[in-house]
């Protein structure tokens, strides 16, 4: 697997937190964020954009980073937390509680996609594709990804039924026709499109 070489710090010399969310499509279940303030110098091969990453490789990265970032967090938020504020508020949300808990705090904010609300006149910058562009984003989608499957597997052992084990609660054909054969569960999210 060719793996890009993603960029350190968008602003030398500033600590640098990157910001990801993991979930946002998904019909069941919270949507999880990840803020990482990595070192300057820091450099995995495997580092890339978690949706081009195996599940084995990101779980392995997982370890380096929550091991040597400066700081590291992830924040969610539930499925009714979802239905009541819709899930672009919820996701930037998440970003935003995933900043306040982390140890150390950030100069500069980097986040994937192109929407966020300011946090705590904290400097920021919008990339669209930053998980495969800068390695502290690169490393936040890792985490939420890899925190956001953890959460899923453990759900599907109480509602075997949807397959959430295997497809974490995104919108795979399977998942639509167990949602019509057994009904919505718990976790699903009452204001997106089920069936």
């Amino acid at each position: 697997m060719n793996t890009p070489s993603l960029l350190p710090y968008a602003v030398p010399q500033r600590l640098e937190a990157g910001c990801d969310e993991a979930g946002r499509g998904c019909l069941a279940g919270p949507v999880y964020a990840a803020a990482v303030i990595l070192p300057s110098d820091f450099y995995h091969p495997w580092l890339n954009d978690s949706k081009q990453m195996s599940e084995e490789r990101r779980e392995r990265v997982r370890e380096v980073i929550e091991r040597e970032a400066v700081a590291w967090s992830v924040a969610g938020l539930t499925h009714r937390e979802i239905d009541r504020v819709n899930i672009l508020r919820a996701s930037i949300m998440a970003m935003h509680r995933a900043l306040a808990a982390l140890s150390v705090a950030p100069e500069f904010i980097l986040v994937d996609g192109n929407r966020f609300y300011p946090y705590d006149g904290i400097p920021y910058r919008c990339v669209v594709r930053g998980d495969a562009t800068y390695a502290s984003i690169a490393a936040a989608s890792v985490l939420a990804k890899t925190h956001r499957d953890a959460c899923m597997k453990e759900l599907s052992r109480s509602f075997p039924q949807y397959g959430w084990q295997e497809n974490k609660g995104y919108p795979t054909r399977a998942h639509r026709e167990a949602i019509r054969t057994y009904g919505i569960s718990p976790f699903h999210r009452k204001s997106f499109r089920l069936l």
